[in-house]
This record gives structure tokens, sequence and C-alpha cells, in this order.
């Protein structure tokens, strides 16, 4: 998986590139997963609003809430929650598409004819995830901060004016730009964790059913890993924010 990732960095700046493909598969990439990642976005702001409010309420600092939330939201909730989507509705489909693609032998047919699949196949459908991981990102941190103030304001009570003007306080510009980092590493793991269990599934239907299930559970679980590694190399190398 990691030579398959390398070997998708390297061939992105090759020519020819397949962009009509790459066009085909970032439509179809953000058709499926837009309105689920909004829908998904709407309960955590909430819960990260309820429960930040609730929170700052028992400590006296509940001026800090809108701040807190949005931090919440831009850096950590928006990331994954693109991502998770991105993985269980394009990433399964790219998976199956793929898989379908190899019991039927229509990639050893591809490099019979002197085809790359990796350059044919794997690029454009990595880029497309990556390219709308960064987009629906955008999308789920609005519709999440839109979300926890809704829930704050209206259901907890809180000050419009005091959530809105806490924004600053704690959230700065570098915390939206770690959270597009986030999107695009994020984006670039499930692409390729998706296509390597597509060309590497086992024969027959069963095969691709169990390395679509597979492509979600892996993508998951090294979502979160790299998650960690990069919310930890934020937090110690931007100034201000490890201490």
């Amino acid at each position: 998986m990691f030579a398959l990732a390398l070997d998708t960095l390297r061939s992105t700046f090759r020519r020819p590139f397949a962009v009509r493909e790459l066009v085909e598969q970032f439509w179809f990439v953000v058709s499926v997963s837009w309105i689920p990642a909004m829908l998904v976005a709407i309960p955590f702001g909430a819960v990260i609003a309820l429960q930040l409010g609730t929170l700052t309420v028992q400590v006296g600092a509940q001026s800090f809430t809108g701040a807190a939330s949005v931090l919440a939201v831009v850096q950590q909730a928006a990331p994954i929650v693109t991502t998770l989507v991105i993985a269980g509705a394009g990433g399964a489909a790219i998976c199956a598409d793929l898989g379908s693609r190899r019991i039927k032998d229509e990639i050893d047919a591809m490099r019979v004819m002197g085809i790359d699949p990796v350059r044919r196949l794997v690029v454009p459908r990595v880029i497309a995830c990556v390219l709308a991981a960064v987009l629906l990102n955008g999308l789920v941190s609005v519709v999440g901060v839109i979300g926890g103030y809704f829930f704050n304001v209206v259901v907890q009570g809180g000050t419009p004016g005091a959530y809105l003007a806490s924004f600053t306080a704690l959230a700065q510009i570098s915390d939206l730009w770690v959270g597009e980092i986030k999107a695009v590493v994020f984006g670039f793991v499930a692409g390729v964790v998706a296509c390597y269990r597509g060309l590497n599934t086992a024969p027959g239907p069963k095969g691709v059913g169990d390395a679509v299930n597979q492509s979600v559970v892996v993508t998951f679980l090294m979502l979160f890993f790299v998650n960690f590694v990069i919310t930890t190399l934020y937090l110690q190398l931007v100034p201000g924010k490890g201490a």
C-alpha cells in the first residue's frame, strides 16, 4: 500500500494525465458525499457546542464557548467527518469499481497493452478524493459552526454576540490551514487505501465485497492515527499552541 502511494505521487506529474477521468471521479465523489457530510456535520457541531457550553458554564467561562466550539469543529471534527463520509461512500465505490475490473482481468489486460493502471486509474481517483476532501471540509466546517451556534444560542440560551465575538479569542487562521492540510492528507489516504484494496481483491464477487469492507475499516484506522500525528506536530511546532 505504501508502494502504491509512492507510485501515485510519482505518476501524478507524468504525462499523459487522465483529465477526463479525474473530472468524472471528482464529480462522482462529491455528488455521493456532500449531503451525508452535511447531515453528519450538524450533530457533530451540536454535540460539541452542547458539551462545551455546559463545561464553560461550570467553570465560569461562557464567553469562550464560541471560540472553543469553532476551534474543535474546524481543526478536528470537519476533516474527520469529511474523510469518513468520503471513505464510506466514494471510497467504497472506487474500491468496488477497481475490484470488479480486477476479477474480470481488465487490469492485467491494461498492462498487456502497455497502459499503466496506476497512472490511468489510480491517480485520477486519488486526486479526486483529495480535491473533494478539501472542498467538503470547508462545507462541513461552515455547517458545523452554524449548527453549534444554533444549539448553543437557542437550546442553551447563550448570547449571540458573545458567541460570535469570541471566534478570534482562541481560533486563528493557522487552525483553518491545519484543517485543510488534514483534509488533503486524509483524502489522499482514503483514495490510496480504496485503490489498493480494489487492485488487490480476491477472485469472485465475495472478494470484491470483502475488499470494500476492508478498505473502509483500514481507512478509519489510519485516519485516526494520522490525525493524532498531525495534531501532535501542530501543537508542538506552532507557537502558542503547545504551551
